[in-house]
């Protein structure tokens, strides 16, 4: 007897949970970063919080990379995992950017990084039905 699996599997609350804790995670550490570039184009020293913070972000989108994967394992969709993963990498070259002092690169990076994020933490909090 052959059995045969669907495509994908209904997305079970104990896979998705840890997704939505780690996009929210990642979203919050995004407003301290936004909070403290803020403050250093005012010209207020916060080199540090701004640092630590973008370890912060390595630390959450590398969660959020985890999440990702053990969810696209249960499930077989792996776009999440796949964004989750450019995110992931894009948040070291923002890292090489920002140490470096190119402002014109760190910038508009640091907004596809928001969206990568926002996006996932918008998807895993979706309606099941949709």
């Amino acid at each position: 007897m052959t059995r045969t699996r669907g495509t994908t599997v209904a997305a079970p609350a104990s896979t998705l949970r840890p997704v939505q804790a780690a996009a929210v995670l990642s979203v919050l550490v995004l407003f301290w970063q936004f909070f403290s570039a803020g403050r250093m184009l005012v010209g207020e020293d916060a080199t540090g919080g701004h640092g630590a913070g973008a370890i912060a972000l390595h630390v959450t989108t590398g969660l959020l990379l985890a999440a990702a994967v053990l969810h696209g394992r249960r499930t077989r969709v792996w776009w999440p995992a796949a964004l989750a993963a450019a995110v992931f990498v894009l948040t070291f070259v923002q890292a090489a950017l920002g140490s470096s002092g190119s402002i014109v690169t760190h910038v508009p990076l640091a907004l596809v990084v928001t969206v990568g994020v926002v996006w996932l933490a918008a998807w895993s909090f979706r309606s099941p039905t949709a």
